[in-house]
């Protein structure tokens, strides 16, 4: 049986006829042992009228002596050698007389010499300890810090040595980090004051939304993808759900609009890319309810309970389209992403079938099959003003795509990941940003892509970021839920606020921004069913630089 028992206690079991053998251990006082209490294993077997042998937890003792009279043993402590231990033992086993035969008498004193050790070891490491708090301490206060608790319990020296290791690599990262270096961590501390504050959520979908974007012309609505077979476009302002688009079979997972017309092009797991044209009228702006002011949470860790989903209650009076305008097939398996390239005459998609397909919107013809992937595409984008073409795989890499010259289609390969790569997106300028599984955001010039010239490293996977036309600042959404903004040279600006009564509470799978809108310049959604409309003051970000 397993027995526990306190410092300065007696360890008692039934001996021969009826009699109570004590085994007294010393008291350890609290300034010698950080351990309160000890188990010994205890076990009894039949041995000439009942006498249990004892077994113990791995322990350490100099020397035992045994009292017959008193039938108690005592543990002392002596600086005789492992070999000058032994001998001691057999000589006073032999010069005593004892019904216990003399191999149980060594096991049993052999045993009790662990535990003398164990405390031993103990008293050694925790004085150790000690050392590393009093220096840790010595540190922080010749920074203007002072450590409490440096007349700590033993019991406690272990935690506090840790949480004090931590708080001075704290104190050092922020204090020393070079700022002129090109890896940027995360986790560095900073004192943004910057307002974000959540203005609108748009709930109505029935399962998690992949994509959304913002429309480029007159009336300017949202539009989301979802993977319960629908996108839907919504009213910035109310909140409102405007059109739902049901023509797909499957999962929509990418949603982006012609840059001159009302038209958008969904991508969806049915194999198909769709295009499908809209016509919308906005509501009536309703009064914007007084939403209190939330600083950009840069180190406060808010709790991680999600709130009961519950099922999302639907649009009401939403008028829908199931016919697409234009039905683009040829794919072998799930488009993943689709886009329009400048013009807006031709689109581009990607596949789980390792290729993207350049169609003709008018006639609806494949005009090049994009291969070179060895794995399943996750995401494809073009350059705003320039025929150009960025896809990205799960082969860790992504690929850019040029067709300025009709005669000359050429390829760049860049591997600069070592996960998957799930987004990869072009700005107004020569830049190309792309995030990846690998927990990293990569700054990568157009004239020489060799290197990234900027490498933003995070705590969770990033998924499909945005960058914001005018001041290019990276919106990256992350699979713990979090959405944090950089600058183009990965100086972090701030993170979203999120808690139980605000922010996403699932997976965060897209950003876009539109910086032009009054009232959200960023749109945010994920796996909880939602899209969430933010306001950044940006002129207040990028004075914190």
């Amino acid at each position: 049986m397993t027995v526990g028992f306190t410092q300065g206690t007696d360890l008692s079991f039934p001996g021969k006829k009826g009699k109570v053998i004590h085994h007294s251990l010393p008291f350890i006082s609290p300034q010698q042992t950080s351990h309160n209490l000890v188990l010994v294993s205890v076990v009894a077997s039949s041995l000439d009228g009942g006498m249990p042998v004892e077994s113990g937890s791995s322990a350490a003792a100099r020397q035992a002596k045994q009292k017959r009279k008193s039938h108690s043993l005592s543990i002392r402590r002596t600086n005789s050698t492992e070999q000058d231990r032994s001998g001691l033992q057999r000589d006073m086993l032999e010069g005593q007389d004892s019904k216990l035969p003399l191999s149980l008498r060594s096991n049993l004193l052999d045993l009790f010499s662990q535990i003398e050790r164990e405390f031993e070891n103990l008293y050694i490491e925790n004085l150790e300890l000690r050392r590393e708090i009093e220096t840790l301490n010595d540190r922080l206060a010749a920074e203007g810090q002072t450590f409490e608790g440096a007349d700590l319990a033993k019991g406690a020296l272990k935690t506090k040595a840790s949480h004090s290791t931590s708080q001075l690599s704290q104190k050092l990262k922020t204090t020393y980090k070079a700022s002129t270096s090109k890896i940027v961590s995360s986790f560095k501390a900073t004192t943004s004051r910057a307002v974000c504050q959540l203005v609108k959520e748009y709930v109505g979908h029935r399962d998690g939304i992949w994509d959304l974007s913002v429309t480029r012309t007159q009336p300017v609505v949202l539009g989301t993808a979802s993977a319960d077979h629908s996108a839907m476009l919504w009213s910035i302002e109310t909140g409102k759900c405007l059109l739902k688009y049901m023509g797909h079979q499957g999962s929509v997972n990418s949603i982006k609009f012609h840059p001159t017309e009302q038209m958008a092009l969904t991508a969806s797991g049915d194999q198909t890319a769709h295009i499908w044209r809209y016509m919308v009228q906005l509501p009536t702006p309703q009064p914007v309810a007084d939403i209190s002011q939330t600083p950009c949470e840069d180190d406060v860790d808010f709790s991680d309970k999600d709130e009961a989903d519950g099922e999302a209650e639907g649009p009401n009076d939403c008028p829908s389209i199931r016919v697409a305008t234009t039905t683009l097939r040829s794919h072998q398996g799930v488009v993943i992403a689709a886009d329009w390239l400048v013009g807006g005459k031709q689109v581009v998609t990607a596949s789980w079938d390792r290729a993207a397909n350049l169609y003709d919107v008018e006639t609806s013809e494949l005009v090049h099959s994009l291969t070179g992937h060895d794995q399943e595409l996750t995401h494809c984008c073009t350059h705003p003003t320039q025929r150009l073409v960025v896809t990205s795989s799960r082969d860790t890499t992504f690929r850019l795509w040029d067709f300025r010259d009709p005669s000359i289609h050429s390829v760049n390969v860049f591997q600069g990941h070592t996960d998957t790569v799930t987004s990869a997106v072009f700005t107004v300028g020569d830049n190309v940003v792309s995030g990846s599984d690998d927990r990293t955001v990569k700054v990568w010039d157009l004239k020489n892509m060799r290197s990234p010239i900027a490498t933003i490293r995070t705590d969770s996977a990033v998924n499909r970021i945005s960058v914001s036309v005018n001041q290019k600042i990276i919106a990256l959404p992350h699979d713990n839920r979090q959405v944090r903004l950089f600058d183009m040279s990965g100086v972090r600006l701030a993170r979203l606020p999120r808690s139980n009564r605000q922010g996403h509470r699932r997976m965060v799978c897209c950003s876009a921004w539109c910086e032009d809108n009054t009232t959200c310049n960023l749109f945010t959604c994920g796996f909880d069913r939602q899209a969430i409309g933010w306001n950044i003051n940006i002129p207040a970000l990028l004075q914190e630089k």
